[in-house]
């Protein structure tokens, strides 16, 4: 893995009117939080990936998760560890392997929360490499940026808009 000097990063925040309990018993399941990868979408190239668990479901440390799919025809995977997990405050995963991505290579990423008057303040981060090789490399130069904000932001209104649709109120700082 590369030096983490080296790394790039991006975080998005939003509150959500409900508990930090509530919010990461929701979030705590991968295929929640990266449900944005298995929808069609233009950031996606109209493709969609697959989330693929463990027996421990990605809600222990050293459970494994893997994304699967196509973009663009090519095919991607990439392979997750869970490293930290402190309900219901944080979780934080990883690469593992060699990434087979377009736009970023290595990464670390996770979510904290914290409570804030009446509800949760939520912020998902990711730091992450750019590819190591040309043209993927020249791609991540491009778009890793929108993209690494595209996937922090749709965690963080996923979240939100599910307890909105609760009744609950949400808004982004």
């Amino acid at each position: 893995m590369r030096h983490k000097e080296t790394w790039l990063s991006q975080e998005s925040r939003g509150f959500v009117q409900s508990s930090v309990d509530n919010v990461f018993a929701h979030i705590d399941d991968p295929a929640r939080l990266s449900s944005h990868m298995n929808k069609p979408s233009w950031k996606m190239g109209w493709s969609r990936m697959e989330t693929e668990l463990d027996e421990g479901r990605g809600q222990k440390v050293g459970s494994r998760i893997r994304l699967v799919g196509r973009v663009l025809g090519v095919a991607l995977s990439v392979e997750e560890i869970v490293t930290e997990r402190t309900p219901p405050y944080r979780k934080v995963w990883e690469t593992t392997g060699v990434p087979k991505l377009r736009v970023i290579g290595h990464y670390r990423m996770g979510f904290e929360l914290s409570p804030q008057g009446n509800g949760s303040m939520l912020s998902v981060f990711i730091e992450y490499a750019l590819p190591e090789r040309a043209p993927e490399r020249w791609l991540g130069r491009l778009f890793s940026k929108s993209y690494a904000r595209w996937c922090t932001h749709q965690m963080v209104d996923d979240a939100v808009a599910h307890f909105v649709s609760l009744g609950q109120q949400a808004y982004r700082p």
